[in-house]
């Protein structure tokens, strides 16, 4: 696409303008003469001689006031070239106006299309460019949310069309009771799954609409019960835990900033060994580091494990299972808050997950707990 710029048509007007402004006393005058040589003499006074009392008021005034015919006739002029630049102004809205069914028919269907207007500085090519890359962040997040779309369905599909067949099995034959506890297992262990990703797809909305409120909330004492509620499964486990936990304040809302530290925690305790550790800390910045053990995690891979539904395959401590959407979430729930999470390989052995948040505000108050 290229257009005029609309500023070098704004000077054209600019210039026509004042130079016609120019003439605009000598096209008055001119007018005027041709007034008193051609126009009706409604408002005749004798040379020499004041109006006499059955002259209208207009033409008392015009005898003693002949600036105003002056002014009037000027006033006349400028209106018609107004008028006349009003033409001229639609001409240098033109390139704006081409540019309004260009844009009405992009959609879903044609996400691809751009404007292109080439490498110019004007204000109409720096505004094509704009326009392009603003296209190109919808098309990421659309097809974004179309794959999203379609790794959710998928991952439904697959636990309830294992209930369809454990029910046709029930439904096929009489069943001991040994068969009948092993099917009514196996159908609570599915609907289970399906919770959680329903639960987690919840969590995902939510922490993407944003914060609702935020509150002053002591993350440290956060990160301590969640320590606390995971230390018998890690303690199953052979898992180790540490923590060094400093007081830390961080504006937001408690369920959401629970649900980050412990999606965290758990990732970091089903991907891990028998004999291995998991150390938490909490300071200024980063805010959280969560380390554990375990694992390879090659860096070309670590950035699609933030993705929804992604997974590296490995052995999982905790066989329940998961919905995928674990580090998703935990993405999700700190850019609510302003924050940045980003992971490492923990040399060749691990992760290394860190979670910075800005510094609270000062007049925000002591922090509470909601």
């Amino acid at each position: 696409m290229r257009a005029p710029s609309p500023a070098r048509r704004i000077l054209v007007l600019c210039v026509i303008v004042l130079v016609g402004a120019q003439f605009v006393p000598d096209a008055a005058e001119f007018l005027r003469e041709l007034w008193r040589e051609f126009g009706p003499s409604w408002c005749a006074v004798p040379d020499l001689r004041a109006p006499g009392t059955d002259t209208s008021f207009v033409c008392a005034q015009v005898f003693r006031r002949p600036s105003l015919v002056t002014i009037g006739t000027r006033g006349l002029i400028l209106l018609i070239f107004l008028a006349a630049c009003l033409p001229l102004v639609r001409w240098c809205l033109r390139p704006l106006r081409e540019l309004t069914p260009v844009i009405a028919n992009v959609g879903p269907q044609n996400l691809g299309h751009r404007l292109r207007p080439g490498p110019g500085g004007d204000e109409l090519a720096v505004l094509g460019r704009t326009i392009d890359e603003m296209m190109d962040r919808i098309a990421v997040g659309y097809e974004a949310q179309r794959r999203f779309a379609a790794d959710a369905a998928h991952e439904l599909r697959t636990p309830l069309a294992v209930q369809r067949i454990l029910i046709e099995v029930g439904m096929a034959g009489t069943l001991t009771e040994d068969q009948l506890t092993l099917l009514t297992a196996q159908l609570l262990e599915t609907n289970e799954r399906n919770e959680r990703l329903i639960e987690g797809l919840l969590v995902l909305s939510e922490s993407d609409r944003g914060l609702l409120s935020r509150t002053p909330l002591r993350l440290d004492l956060i990160t301590a019960e969640v320590l606390d509620a995971h230390r018998s499964l890690a303690a199953a486990a052979g898992i180790t835990i540490t923590s060094a936990l400093l007081p830390r304040v961080v504006m937001g809302e408690q369920a959401l900033l629970e649900r980050l530290v412990t999606n965290l925690v758990q990732n970091a305790v089903k991907y891990n060994r028998p004999d291995g550790t998991l150390d938490v800390r909490v300071g200024d910045d980063p805010a959280l580091i969560v380390e554990n053990t375990g694992d390879e995690v090659p860096a070309d891979k670590i950035s699609g494990l933030f993705e929804p539904f992604r997974r590296l395959s490995g052995t999982r401590i905790d066989h329940s299972g998961g919905a995928g959407l674990g580090l998703a979430i935990a993405r999700s729930i700190t850019r609510a808050h302003d924050g940045i999470i980003a992971a490492s390989p923990h040399g060749k052995d691990g992760l290394h997950v860190q979670v910075s948040f800005p510094a609270p505000d000062e007049a925000a108050g002591p922090a509470t707990r909601s």
